[in-house]
């Protein structure tokens, strides 16, 4: 994947979570913050690495609905997904529009939602339903420099690390969770060792220190759709 910094591990800290009294309805529920830093377990320094976390309900927990959304769009543009990185709702639906002059197929093989949308044309548009919640890693078939990952959730409980590789997520109902941690180029086995309940009772609760081995993987290293290696193809003149 891209945009990752060269170091050996990352911390997770300062997960924490406050809440406050309000109205009992589900949207305006007592309202809750988590917190969450990411740094170099060797260094302390900020990385600014991709990083999602989220809280899942657990029956019981008063649910919180997603607002109104969409259209969402990956832009196919200078051999690039546009954005990298994208938060939904399961069940939203994604267009793939191909901005390049020249022919994109993008595919996904991984647990989030499997699709080959085959090859397709400038200025073509495709559009995929991601109808079950997990993480989808998307790739082009003929670049393999190409690389997105879209992140389909139950709820709208989560928060994206931003330049300070910090994480908050914002009006969280008192309850009963499982908490759900992404951090690009972090294997999905390290991350699912990673998955807690939670439980949310007081205004500041402190979900302690998660420390995860990390080490940047090629932007190339993945296979094709096929499960083979990219053949190398001509440089073109744009």
């Amino acid at each position: 994947m891209k945009n990752l910094a060269k170091f050996g591990a990352l911390a997770l800290t300062s997960i924490l979570i406050g809440a406050h009294a309000a109205p009992l309805n589900a949207e305006d529920a007592p309202s809750s913050t988590v917190q969450l830093h990411i740094a170099s377990a060797q260094s302390g320094e900020s990385h600014a690495v991709p990083a999602v976390a989220w809280l899942e309900p657990e029956p019981g927990t008063p649910s919180v609905p997603f607002p109104a959304h969409g259209p969402y769009t990956l832009l196919q543009k200078n051999r690039t997904f546009v954005p990298h990185l994208q938060v939904i709702p399961a069940g939203s639906v994604i267009q793939f529009p191909n901005a390049d002059p020249y022919f994109h197929n993008v595919f996904s093989l991984y647990a989030g939602k499997r699709f080959d949308l085959g090859l397709y044309e400038a200025g073509a548009t495709k559009s995929v339903t991601f109808s079950r919640v997990g993480v989808s890693y998307i790739f082009c078939n003929i670049h393999p420099e190409m690389s997105a990952v879209v992140i389909a959730l139950s709820a709208p409980l989560y928060g994206i690390a931003n330049r300070a590789d910090a994480i908050s997520i914002h009006n969280v109902p008192l309850g009963d969770y499982t908490l759900h941690i992404w951090v690009e180029g972090v294997p999905e086995s390290t991350l699912s060792r990673q998955t807690r309940r939670v439980h949310i009772t007081s205004p500041n609760t402190h979900l302690g220190i998660i420390t995860l081995p990390f080490s940047e993987p090629s932007t190339t290293g993945h296979t094709n759709k096929f499960g083979k290696p990219y053949t190398p193809i001509p440089k073109q003149p744009y």
